[in-house]
């Protein structure tokens, strides 16, 4: 009987779910619900870049993590670093929107203007339809105070690795001695996902001086049953391999788990470096614009199960 009463509740829960996104999108079709009030009924809209459909690209929303509409300005948080507090949440003022013709028209600062039929998939998600281009954009809505960090840093944990330029060993606990322990230095490159370089440099070494001597590719697995944690592999040119379980525990700082040695690792970000509109310029000693057209790509990982229950 329990079981017959939780089965009711989920089926009527779900009609009542799809109902309202029913006559959410109905409404809109009617014109009961204005573009305007769609496009700036949530803070921030996080783009969804894995799902993208087509070939064609737009690079102000390629280089998004967020968007936002509000009275006629158009922002982007373009880095995972300081989301949340940059520009109060919303990040910096990139350019400007109407929704007058019942089309999302944009005009961004550097990319110029960019239109954009509207679909509206759920109360909390839109399609967003470039038709010069033929390419498609998902967005998800969110308040500023709801918003899903987690799901930003684990689903774009390649981007915010390039955030910093260099991560920096601040504590080694655990585990058998090995190889990685003098590893002191680690730095992924914005010009693509796949390559890193190392460091045996002393801490506190200036950034500009530390000498990269090792370099290799590396690659990021999902992890079977866990949302919350990554499998980080360095394949080092000279044919070493280590193998780590990656775990974000701010915005400064990760942590990773040796799976052989049983070593954990604490790094923190050193050189914040900040994506803005296009330009290169620097903004101050503690961060440095390093925009070199960094945009994302759709990321498909492989997964792995989890080898070690610490």
């Amino acid at each position: 009987m329990k079981s017959l009463k939780l089965l009711l509740a989920i089926i009527i829960t779900g009609a009542v779910f799809s109902s309202c996104n029913r006559i959410y999108q109905d409404d809109f079709i009617r014109n009961e619900i204005t573009l305007e009030e769609i496009v700036s009924d949530y803070d921030l809209w996080y783009v969804d870049y894995h799902r993208t459909i087509g070939n064609g690209d737009i690079p102000f929303v390629a280089k998004a993590f967020t968007l936002s509409f509000l009275n006629g300005i158009l922002y982007a948080n373009n880095n995972i670093v300081d989301i949340g507090v940059t520009g109060n949440g919303l990040g910096i003022d990139v350019g400007t929107y109407n929704t007058f013709t019942g089309i999302l028209e944009t005009n961004h600062d550097l990319d110029g203007r960019n239109d954009f039929e509207v679909t509206v998939i759920s109360n909390n998600e839109i399609r967003l339809y470039n038709y010069r281009l033929g390419v498609t954009y998902f967005l998800i809505g969110y308040q500023t105070n709801t918003f899903d960090y987690d799901k930003l840093f684990y689903e774009n944990i390649e981007y915010f690795l390039q955030e910093f330029t260099a991560w920096e060993k601040t504590s080694t606990n655990g585990g058998v001695p090995n190889a990685f322990d003098s590893e002191n230095y680690l730095q992924f490159t914005p010009e693509n996902i796949t390559t890193f370089y190392s460091s045996q440099d002393n801490f506190g070494t200036h950034i500009a001086n530390i000498n990269w001597s090792f370099v290799g590719g590396y690659e990021v697995f999902d992890v079977v049953g866990f949302e919350d944690l990554k499998i980080l592999t360095l394949n080092y040119d000279g044919g070493d391999i280590e193998e780590f379980e990656l775990s974000v525990i701010n915005d400064g700082k990760i942590q990773l788990y040796n799976v052989n040695s049983e070593t954990t690792y604490d790094f923190s970000g050193r050189g914040f470096v900040q994506y803005l509109k296009g330009e290169t310029t620097k903004k101050s000693t503690k961060s440095i614009v390093r925009n070199s057209d960094r945009k994302r790509t759709k990321v498909i990982r492989k997964t792995k199960i989890r080898r070690n229950l610490k």
